[in-house]
């Protein structure tokens, strides 16, 4: 299973379509809290989180979910705007397995979900 958590809805429809047609099962959050209520009710293989979110940046979700033994086995994978290199060292340091820079590829974002579930 994967959560996609983003405040852009069409993004997040853009993106559960490419990973529904992959076959994944898909949950959804539209920011940090809401992400991590979904936490508590499911426990995803991959988180796709956003950073620039309202209420609870991306960051700090995943700094949560990396202090939750429960979630030790998900991965994160960032997808953001922000993509200097100080935002993707901060992205790897908050517990990102990958830092994906939006805009973004469809088949490049399909291929690296793959290979987070395949190898992680």
């Amino acid at each position: 299973m994967v959560l996609l958590v983003d405040d852009e809805p069409n993004i997040v429809i853009a993106l559960e379509f490419l990973l529904q047609r992959e076959g994944y099962r898909v949950e959804k959050a539209f920011n940090g809290l809401e992400a991590l209520d979904q936490l508590n009710v499911h426990t995803p293989h991959i988180v796709v989180l956003d950073v620039m979110m309202p209420g609870m940046n991306g960051f700090e979700v995943a700094r949560r979910i990396r202090e939750n033994p429960a979630l030790e086995n998900t991965k994160i994978v960032f997808l953001s705007a922000k993509g200097t290199q100080p935002d993707k060292i901060k992205g790897y340091e908050s517990g990102g397995e990958v830092y994906l820079v939006k805009p973004f590829d469809n088949e490049e974002f399909v291929r690296t979900i793959h290979e987070i579930r395949a190898y992680g």
